[in-house]
């Protein structure tokens, strides 16, 4: 207890504590894309659950991670090399979601792009509630060890992590539903949510192969693109608007 009240006397602690929430929050939005097209190819009825187990579980592998901090930070340590080049658990683990967010993302741009005949009536490609979660679990393995790994290098203190994660993943719990009815309200969203995926699966390929992508560049390039879909959007609904009031 003494500790903890040291800690919350440290100005130090306190800006390193408002440095990771906001890290880690930008860290779950890519976390919260996922989850929010896979949810929204379930039965409406299953996808509110849904997102609340996948949330939930990123939360409770967040928390597990950081109970096993040594553990994670020998992580980082090569394991074997090729070609000169070392490769640790963390770039095998990166590498594979990276690998397994390109074939996703790529399925679903192609289920949309040329659908099979028996979907072409109805949503995309259906999954079952199973799959859904299953999908969900591995990719909140791969964010959730890239984001206790990046907690590590910013602070010692267990505390400020454990807080850090606790707002990030409520801040997620927030805005999974609205994210979720704005992306299955604005297919042309989807697409660019999609694009994003990969992008981000390319990044995770990039670091699990040694090469550093400033995470900077990245949320830039994705706040741009969705700066530009709001504005097609809003220039399609004044279409729309000024064409209802012109008809009879």
């Amino acid at each position: 207890m003494d500790s903890l009240l040291q800690l919350a006397a440290d100005p130090t602690a306190w800006a390193a504590l408002a440095t990771l929430v906001v890290m880690e929050v930008v860290l779950g939005i890519d976390n919260l894309i996922f989850i929010s097209i896979i949810t929204n190819k379930l039965p409406a009825d299953q996808q509110n659950r849904a997102r609340r187990i996948g949330i939930g579980l990123a939360l409770i592998l967040r928390l597990a991670l950081l109970g096993t901090v040594a553990w994670i930070v020998h992580l980082t340590e090569p394991v074997f090399s090729v070609f000169g080049k070392g490769f640790s658990w963390r770039d095998l683990i990166l590498i594979a979601g990276g690998l397994f967010l390109l074939w996703k993302a790529t399925k679903e741009i192609h289920h949309s792009v040329d659908p099979n005949p028996e979907e072409k009536a109805g949503n995309q490609a259906a999954i079952t509630f199973g799959s859904a979660i299953v999908q969900i679990l591995i990719l909140d393995l791969v964010f959730s060890i890239d984001s206790i790994i990046t907690a590590v290098g910013m602070t010692e203190h267990v505390a400020i992590m454990v807080i850090a994660v606790l707002a990030a993943v409520s801040v997620m719990l927030l805005a999974a539903d609205p994210l979720s009815r704005f992306i299955a309200a604005n297919p042309t969203v989807v697409m660019l949510a999609l694009g994003f995926l990969i992008m981000i699966g390319m990044t995770l390929l990039a670091e699990g192969f040694g090469a550093h992508v400033p995470k900077g560049y990245i949320y830039t390039a994705m706040a741009f693109s969705a700066g530009v879909e709001a504005l097609n959007m809003l220039a399609r609904r004044r279409k729309r608007g000024k064409s209802q009031a012109g008809r009879p």
